[in-house]
């Protein structure tokens, strides 16, 4: 499976020029990660940091910008997983636009950790098994 999620371009997420302004595909790649988290998951980003006193931290990021975004256009965002460790997963997400062209691809590389400790700790077995849903190895 791929989770997809549609991202509009608001005036917020671009720079003067009228594109998107390159830390704001951050927030937006954070922002498909929680949604993945919720819908996918089924363990929204409040059950898991609140309830359960975990996080789900970027520890690694490389990301291709292929070409610019305009302020109006929707992405397409699309995360699979790649790989998953005993406490790591590493995802790929790509942004596509209107006429499915490739505008961002990253590379993100996520650690389970106990927030009190801040330690990494086991991917929890309910959170794996739905990962694997999502798995291109």
């Amino acid at each position: 499976m791929i989770f997809k999620a549609e991202l509009p371009i608001r005036f917020a997420h671009c720079d003067p020029a009228g594109i998107v302004f390159y830390p704001r595909y951050f927030e937006m790649m954070n922002g498909v990660v929680e949604d993945w988290c919720a819908q996918g998951l089924a363990c929204s980003f409040h059950e898991m940091h609140i309830a359960r006193g975990m996080g789900l931290p970027t520890v690694h990021l490389e990301t291709d910008f292929i070409k610019p975004t305009e302020l109006g256009e929707s992405l397409l965002a699309e995360l699979i997983v790649t790989k998953l460790g005993k406490t790591s997963v590493e995802l790929q997400i790509c942004f596509s636009g209107p006429q499915q062209d490739m505008r961002l691809k990253a590379k993100l590389v996520l650690v389970m950790m106990d927030l009190k400790l801040r330690e990494s700790i086991a991917i929890h077995d309910e959170l794996r098994t739905a990962m694997l849903n999502y798995c291109n190895l």
